[in-house]
């Protein structure tokens, strides 16, 4: 049984740091490329950063481009995340995702290139 369990979120104020952590199972995570995704309250989920597996290349929206990192350790079938300068239009759920491919492609932030999702971890940035 696939899973992918989001955790690290939390309250942090703006300019501050969190690491999500993607813990998954049920699957060789070698294989696939990784998402990190988030969902604002009324506003559609969008990509925030992929992994490849292939080759570990990494890609990020531009909305956190050079705040946020994206990592994966295939030993412990963990992805991360690291946030940061946090800014409160970062508040969101955070969803970890696994690709049908093992790249990320040009098409890496859209939901259908994904197969299997977490439950997600709420990260709230504010004073």
């Amino acid at each position: 049984q696939v899973q992918l369990v989001e955790s690290g979120g939390g309250l942090v104020q703006p300019g501050g740091s969190l690491r999500l952590s993607c813990a998954t199972s049920g699957f060789t995570l070698d294989y696939y490329a990784i998402g990190w995704f988030r969902q604002a309250p009324g506003k559609e989920r969008e990509g925030v950063s992929c992994i490849s597996s292939s080759d570990g290349s990494t890609y990020y929206a531009d909305s956190v481009k050079g705040r946020f990192t994206i990592s994966r350790d295939n030993a412990k079938n963990t992805v991360y995340l690291q946030m940061n300068s946090l800014k409160p239009e970062d508040t969101a759920v955070y969803y970890c995702a696994t690709s049908w491919r093992p790249y990320c492609g040009s098409t890496w932030f859209l939901k259908y290139e994904y197969r299997y999702w977490g439950q997600g971890t709420q990260v709230t940035v504010s004073s």
